[in-house]
């Protein structure tokens, strides 16, 4: 049998590394380009009067998006709490209790499909749900969306770590006669921290910054939110509705917004590779 040269396969092996290389690359170019961008155009945004007062007309000096930041602020926590809890929950059933049962096996199928899903469409069905019967935009529906965002992303999460843990763990607590309910809560929760912690931090990246949903649901205000039960001032849909607008100072506002909204979701980022990171450790 005839012998091939390795000149050939070195060449290819060669060109596709260096593809492979050139995409990360252009990657992070495109990373550091928009990141560029977005300081370039928003830091000048930034001072006092940017975190602590109220949006003001065209022209007026010393405006602020104070009350927009509070509210983003009280919206992905409050989405955080009624999400959190419930994904964990189905995290253990899907993990420990489930397992491969019809109704685990449907519901990993459904949070896979929401994970997937146009966060407008979820907008559209919290509008629905809620806005609709209530007769009026609130915080509550804008909690409601956010909270179906993240609820899948924290459930899958959980039942990935929690099936990483090993059996033993198991085992040794039941032996020592603990109630199941005990060992998921004191064993393998303890064992499972970090990539709990990781998955509810992504979960809050990735409702840190939509837009959509808020549209249909919380909508806007320009003033200091004072019930969940009205409309409530938020970042994203300030920033929408700034940058679309024709003024110079309102565009550089929006600038600084999503200047903040950005680097808060690269320090959530950073936040959840170093906890990846301890964990691999």
């Amino acid at each position: 049998m005839k012998r091939r040269r390795p000149t050939g396969r070195r060449l290819l092996n060669l060109l596709v590394s260096g593809f492979a290389a050139g995409a990360a690359g252009l990657g992070i170019l495109v990373l550091v380009w928009i990141l560029a961008g977005v300081v370039q155009r928003g830091v000048g945004a930034l001072s006092p009067a940017f975190f602590t007062h109220l949006p003001a007309p065209p022209g007026i000096p010393e405006a602020g998006l104070g009350n927009a930041i509070v509210g983003t602020l009280v919206l992905t926590l409050a989405a955080t709490a009624l999400a959190v809890p419930l994904g964990l929950l189905a995290g253990v059933y899907l993990a420990e209790f489930g397992q491969d049962s019809r109704l685990a096996d449907n519901s990993r199928f459904s949070a896979n499909v929401l994970m997937g899903m146009p966060s407008i469409i979820i907008g559209v069905f919290a509008y629905a749900l809620v806005v609709l019967p209530l007769g009026h935009f609130s915080g509550y529906a804008g909690i409601v969306a956010l909270a179906i965002i993240m609820l899948p992303v924290v459930a899958r999460t959980a039942e990935d770590m929690i099936r990483l843990v090993p059996n033993t763990l198991r085992e040794a607590g039941l032996a020592l006669g603990a109630p199941r309910w005990k060992v998921t809560l004191s064993i393998l929760f303890r064992a499972a921290k970090a990539g709990l912690v990781t998955g509810i931090l992504l979960a809050i990246a990735r409702v840190s910054g939509e837009t959509a949903p808020l549209l249909f649901t919380a909508l806007n205000s320009p003033y200091w939110m004072h019930s969940l039960g009205e409309p409530c001032p938020n970042l994203t849909v300030t920033i929408f509705n700034y940058a679309m607008s024709p003024y110079t100072d309102w565009q550089q506002m929006a600038w600084g917004g999503s200047l903040l909204i950005t680097f808060g979701v690269l320090a959530l980022t950073l936040l959840t590779r170093f906890s990846l990171r301890e964990k691999a450790r």
